[in-house]
């Protein structure tokens, strides 16, 4: 399986739909941030490993309260995407954090100062 085909962007999105619902309905750890979000999943193409970018709405150190909580649950959370995902392997999951939608709210939010400014 190639990276880029049709079968792997279908894993991707399935695994990142399932990765969502099992943090935001599943896992009772309260060092994971009610904000927290699934921005994208890579799975490899032999199956064995998964990058899952997770993107929190709050502040740095609830940030990384989240990611350790994630890691945490990694096995709880491989285990679970196991059961409601039928694949020959189930990947590891690595948790990396995500600062892009920070990023793009706060180029937007200078984009818009400058506008005003112009005005």
């Amino acid at each position: 399986m190639r990276k880029n085909s049709i079968k792997n962007v279908r894993v991707n999105s399935e695994v990142m739909h399932e990765l969502s619902n099992i943090i935001r309905n599943e896992i009772k750890d309260p060092r994971i941030h009610p904000m927290t979000s699934v921005v994208a999943v890579d799975v490899t193409p032999d199956l064995k490993f998964c990058k899952a970018y997770i993107s929190v709405l709050g502040t740095e150190e609830e940030k990384n309260d989240t990611i350790k909580g994630l890691k945490s649950a990694e096995g709880y959370i491989r285990r679970t995407l196991a059961k409601n995902i039928n694949l020959r392997n189930t990947p590891a999951i690595t948790f990396i954090k995500d600062e892009s939608i920070e990023y793009g709210v706060n180029m937007s939010k200078l984009i818009d100062d400058v506008v005003k400014e112009e005005e």
